[in-house]
């Protein structure tokens, strides 16, 4: 029980308001030096922890992290976004919800862009809602596509959470299969979690297509019919759209066709991200040094929260807190779909108050090794994390999707109406998990065809 102890003062300590990464790390190492004096913990487990510090900066798979930062920040300055944005409004001018149809493409191509959760959101927020308030679109479906769209940074690959998870899975799936005996092991990369990611992705991005089509189509009140008769220049479109697609091209499609591992594709990105925005002409020793300082500042973030994450799971274990865990799921009545709706239930509350780093490095690990080895498809159960985490990104109160999005918008805006525009689009991800559980090919099929 002192591992669960653990558990629940390290949450506390988060929601008053202390620093994830020192929290995990400082409230754990107290605790393990406290817990030695009773003879519950012994410290020599401590020493595990260099070699463990040392794995995750030589980790291969996380080199990656830093560059798809990199692109993602660099796509942001090189204002790639506002000229898509434009583009597309002026595609869609005369189809109802157009402009609403158009935010969510162009968030749906800068996820596949960048990666990046918090910078879609801040830029959609900044570039779209003035927009769509000049054209009466009703502000709860406004801030709601804004929200939907660029929490699509989430599911869509490149995402940095499948980046992690991929690390985290494969981990687990090795370990699950040595609780069962099995020594002839398979593996899974962040290439199967890519190529997994891609259907489910594009079924949310249907789902909310439709959903402002229906809207717009029923409640002229919530979107009003566009009355903006212009023209639209196809080479422009065409244009802008070039700079996405080739990065989308490039490094998806060498990750997917198997020429480039994730971290070697990332560098081709990152380097695709300086050619695109040299064509731009945004591009000059100014932007360059704010994109290398923000990079850096955003890595160290992620990798000072992967150190105390680690540290936190190697006391936690030394507590015999993953046997715990085992015994408790274990001991839960029903099947491995009952125990499975537990898992994802108890990741959607923590995704309230925990950021998807620190619940893919402190929860996972203890989690997924006992439901792969009941036989549950990792690439499947990868992939349902990934959109419960998007889920409880945007769910009220405390999704941290919604804080990005009101560090930008105007102080008018409730948040209440903020809450109430993207129920919906919870709902629209409830359904895409679900339909993922009733047909788990949605997300198996691509890796085996591609991967075997």
């Amino acid at each position: 029980m002192l591992s669960i102890l653990l558990f629940i003062i390290v949450i506390f300590l988060l929601m008053l308001g202390y620093p994830v990464a020192f929290t995990l790390s400082g409230a754990s190492i107290i605790f393990a030096i406290l817990c030695s004096f009773t003879n519950n913990f012994d410290l020599s487990i401590l020493y595990a922890l260099p070699s463990r510090i040392f794995g995750i900066i030589t980790n291969e798979t996380l080199i990656a992290i830093p560059m798809f930062i990199f692109m993602g920040v660099m796509l942001e300055k090189s204002k790639i976004a506002e000229n898509l944005l434009e583009s597309m409004s002026s595609l869609f001018h005369n189809v109802k919800g157009g402009l609403g149809i158009s935010v969510i493409i162009v968030g749906t191509l800068l996820a596949a862009s960048t990666g990046i959760v918090g910078a879609t959101v801040v830029t959609m927020g900044l570039l779209s809602l003035p927009t769509m308030l000049k054209k009466k679109y009703d502000v709860k479906i406004a801030t709601g596509t804004i929200l939907a769209s660029g929490t699509l940074g989430q599911i869509i690959p490149p995402s940095i959470i499948l980046i992690l998870l991929g690390d985290v899975i494969s981990s687990a799936y090795q370990e699950s299969q040595n609780m069962l005996g099995i020594f002839s092991q398979e593996s899974v990369s962040v290439g199967d979690l890519f190529a997994g990611a891609i259907f489910p992705g594009l079924i949310l991005v249907g789902f909310y297509i439709a959903y402002i089509f229906l809207v717009a189509s029923f409640r002229k009140d919530l979107i009003p019919v566009n009355l903006d008769k212009r023209k639209f220049k196809l080479k422009e479109i065409i244009m802008s759209l070039l700079a996405p697609l080739f990065l989308i091209l490039t490094v998806l499609g060498s990750i997917i066709m198997g020429v480039a591992t994730p971290t070697e594709a990332s560098s081709v990105g990152a380097l695709g991200a300086i050619f695109l925005a040299s064509i731009n002409r945004n591009l000059d020793k100014n932007t360059l040094k704010d994109v290398l300082i923000q990079t850096s500042k955003i890595t160290s973030m992620i990798f000072i929260l992967l150190i105390g994450a680690t540290i936190f799971s190697l006391v936690f274990r030394g507590l015999e807190g993953d046997i715990f865990v085992h015994n408790a799921l274990s001991s839960l009545p029903g099947d491995v779909y009952t125990k499975l709706f537990f898992v994802m239930f108890t990741i959607f509350l923590l995704g309230f108050i925990l950021d998807f780093i620190e619940i893919t490095y402190v929860v996972i690990p203890v989690v997924a090794p006992i439901i792969l080895s009941m036989g549950v498809d990792p690439i499947w159960f990868a992939i349902l994390i990934a959109i419960n985490l998007q889920t409880s990104f945007l769910t009220p109160p405390f999704g941290f999707a919604i804080f990005y999005l009101k560090s930008v918008i105007p102080k008018d805006i409730n948040t209440i109406d903020i809450y109430r525009g993207v129920v919906p689009f919870i709902l629209i991800q409830l359904v895409t998990m679900l339909l993922i559980i009733m047909v788990p090919e949605i997300t198996t099929w691509l890796p085996n065809q591609i991967f075997g």
